[in-house]
């Protein structure tokens, strides 16, 4: 299993394990009895595997009631409750070993159910013993029951009841706390772990998207009368002479005329750097065709804006058609970048 809680957790469980293997050598509960006749008190001990206190005076009181006389022996309770106690404490440590959430979280629900059983069958036990009372009684009271309270006060006859847990009855409950500590510390932990989680996939999806973007080596429109030239710095003003370089990395050059673009490669940028090279259509609605596909007519009739006079064409037909117009000749990108 994968070890998805911290190291104070597993120091917590262990502490659990240790209380309850001391709840094996304690009390786990405590009645007392008051009444005048017994000024110093009357009391019962109630270990994980037998009785104590003053219990031959407390059944010869139980006798003159008719309450059955009370003996370790007659509760298979004590016989399996201190292996119950070890089981629970191998799990507590056994979930600090592991490291488990997961595992935590089923140890403290099967601890949380052993304890709601517990104290329904003490209260069980409590109540058979209160009110199956022998009819031959030395003393009978109608209507009277003489159940204990399950914990706090209570008067029967003459007696004040008072029960409460012990050393190890204390020890069970500080456990329960701990446990459910333990689980709501690994909860938060496994929460915000989840959050940072979310937050690291977001981040890594955005860093991808930027560099994706920053990658990109799409070519982008030129955009008339606001964007500048990369070499001469002049803002791009025709339409017909525009060029554009897409480095590697993305990066995007413009110019308004070939002679800027031949002259910006030359000087200004590493031909290894290179990515793409467009020029704008000299015809219809000026769309970027690539370097590699373009057909290049150069004439000085032509007039661009930086004397480079070179126009760029998709087709023949569109080329053939200004060639009519201006005196020139066709040239290759490579001798045009010469």
């Amino acid at each position: 299993m994968k070890k998805d809680i911290g190291i104070g957790i597993r120091i917590l469980l262990v502490v659990c394990a240790l209380c309850l293997a001391a709840v094996l050598f304690v009390p786990m509960w405590r009645i007392d009895l008051d009444a005048p006749q017994y000024p110093e008190g009357l009391y019962m001990l109630i270990h994980p595997n037998k009785l104590s206190g003053n219990i031959d005076i407390i059944n010869g009181l139980n006798h003159y009631i008719g309450m059955k006389t009370l003996h370790a022996d007659d509760f298979i309770e004590f016989t399996v409750l201190p292996y119950i106690i070890c089981f629970y404490a191998l799990l507590f440590l056994a979930a600090a070993i592991v490291g488990n959430r997961k595992f935590l979280n089923i140890v403290f629900i099967l601890f949380l159910v052993f304890g709601i059983i517990a104290m329904i069958d003490f209260w069980k036990w409590e109540y058979n013993y209160g009110h199956n009372l022998n009819p031959e009684a030395a003393i009978k009271v109608p209507g009277m029951s003489y159940q204990p309270p399950l914990i706090g006060y209570k008067q029967l006859l003459n007696f004040s009841a008072y029960s409460m847990p012990d050393i190890g009855g204390w020890l069970f409950l500080g456990v329960g706390v701990l446990g459910l500590t333990c689980v709501s510390l690994a909860w938060r932990a496994n929460r915000k772990l989840k959050q940072t989680h979310r937050v690291a996939i977001a981040t890594t999806a955005v860093l991808i998207m930027i560099n994706l973007s920053s990658c990109n080596t799409s070519p982008e429109s030129i955009k008339i009368g606001k964007d500048n030239c990369s070499f001469c710095k002049m803002t791009i003003t025709d339409a017909r002479y525009g060029a554009e370089i897409v480095t590697k990395k993305g990066k995007v050059c413009k110019f308004d005329d070939s002679h800027c673009i031949v002259s910006y490669l030359k000087k200004e940028i590493k031909e290894n750097e290179v990515d793409e090279i467009y020029f704008t259509d000299f015809s219809s609605d000026h769309k970027l065709i690539n370097v590699k596909n373009a057909l290049l007519f150069k004439s000085n009739g032509l007039n661009t804006p930086m004397g480079g006079n070179v126009a760029a064409f998709s087709s023949k037909e569109s080329l053939q058609n200004l060639s009519g117009q201006y005196k020139g000749v066709e040239v290759s990108w490579a001798d045009l970048n010469k």
